[in-house]
């Protein structure tokens, strides 16, 4: 009932949990993540505008990466631009058409109480946990920061 008062079907709900279970490895940052994911699609913000433009969706979009002999493995900015795929939201709006990977209880909670942040950028340190920026180029200084993190 929680998420339906958040405009989330059943089918939305764990959609989105699976991507925050995939980007969140820390119980603590999952309603962090969550709430950049519900900024970035609801489009209330300058900078968003309804696309996810979640890394999880493209690593799932993309596969096995034969070069590094992975299945969710690191890749350039520029990589999602060239996978024509429902489930790569950096070029489909909104949602995926499913889940990506089945969700814990930590991510469905965060979904449906997601932190209060007006985060739509968080980029991983390479320790299991998340800078948060608001403005991209918030993004870019935390990307300087903390470097190239597969």
């Amino acid at each position: 009932q929680d998420a339906q008062a958040r405009g989330l079907s059943l089918y939305e709900l764990v959609t989105l949990a699976s991507i925050v279970e995939r980007e969140a490895l820390l119980d603590s940052e999952r309603p962090i993540v969550a709430s950049g994911y519900l900024n970035r699609l609801a489009g209330i913000l300058p900078e968003a505008d309804g696309y996810l433009r979640a890394d999880p969706t493209y690593q799932y979009a993309r596969g096995y990466d034969p070069a590094s002999g992975r299945w969710w493995a690191g890749f350039l900015e520029e990589d999602p631009l060239t996978l024509d795929d429902p489930y790569n939201t950096f070029l489909y709006e909104g949602l995926p058409p499913g889940p990506i990977c089945s969700p814990s209880l930590a991510s469905l909670r965060a979904v449906i109480y997601p932190a209060e942040t007006e985060f739509l950028y968080f980029y991983a340190k390479g320790d299991g946990s998340h800078a948060f920026a608001k403005t991209y180029e918030e993004h870019l200084i935390n990307q300087a920061t903390y470097g190239a993190v597969e």
